[in-house]
């Protein structure tokens, strides 16, 4: 009989273990709420983007909370390359954010940085007890997963950059909101993509300063044509139609 019941808990326990979810890093619901109510459509300089009340943001003590529990995030589970998209996506576009309300108000966040230190290269924040830079998250962390689509994920705080989405990037939904947003990011024809009146393409200038992290899946043109509305699938499958690309407005995507 107690041979019997300790074979029952073993299984109990195997059973348990194979049951329990295996725990995320971080729990960006805090963040997800957030965005959910400081991230409002807005339209700047004719633009039509999400804009963020960033200083009501500052001044949530939930944003002070979670800025401050990143500093001690364990990276130790991050074991897929989803769920580290998922986090670092998240953690940039916390960090520009952060870098926006250190030295608000700005005009754009450019002006956060210096003649001799650009912005993207100056200490923003600890996360998982390192300080850490966006041009380390975007450049030696988020490019080097093969991920091109974080491109349109990633939000620099400005109007040309992809909109900032109102709600956060999980696992479960990560694949799903790149597509999303690059859907729409094409379809705004004031950053995305354009065709103007004579017939020339116009894309992002975000699609000329990273082409070579599309070239692993056919090209810029080749990877962006399925998200892109009819007229613009059309032109960027054209090889005869030469690309060009729009001015980046870098003023605030401030609400």
């Amino acid at each position: 009989m107690k041979l019997l019941l300790s074979k029952m808990c073993v299984v109990l326990g195997v059973l348990s273990l194979v049951a329990t979810p295996t725990a995320f890093a971080f729990d960006f619901s805090t963040w997800d709420g957030l965005l959910k109510k400081y991230v409002t459509p807005k339209t700047i300089n004719g633009v039509y983007l999400n804009a963020v009340d960033y200083k009501k943001l500052g001044k949530n003590q939930e944003w002070v909370k979670l800025v401050k529990d990143l500093e001690k995030v364990s990276l130790s589970s991050l074991k897929t390359r989803e769920e580290k998209l998922t986090f670092w996506i998240n953690v940039y576009n916390i960090m520009a954010a952060k870098t926006v309300l250190d030295h608000y108000p700005v005009k754009s966040i450019k002006d956060a940085g210096s003649l001799f230190t650009a912005v993207w290269k100056k200490e923003v924040g600890v996360v998982a007890e390192k300080k850490r830079t966006l041009n380390e998250i975007e450049h030696e962390i988020l490019r080097k997963m093969g991920e091109p689509r974080i491109h349109v994920a990633i939000v620099c705080a400005s109007v040309s950059c992809p909109d900032l989405r109102a709600e956060a990037y999980t696992v479960e939904k990560l694949d799903s909101q790149l597509d999303d947003q690059l859907t729409l990011f094409l379809a705004n024809s004031k950053k995305g993509l354009h065709i103007d009146k004579k017939g020339y393409l116009y894309v992002s200038s975000i699609f000329k300063w990273f082409a070579e992290d599309f070239e692993a899946k056919g090209g810029v043109r080749k990877f962006l044509a399925p998200f892109a509305p009819k007229i613009g699938m059309e032109a960027l499958k054209n090889k005869k139609l030469s690309v060009y690309y729009l001015d980046y407005d870098w003023d605030l995507n401030e609400l």
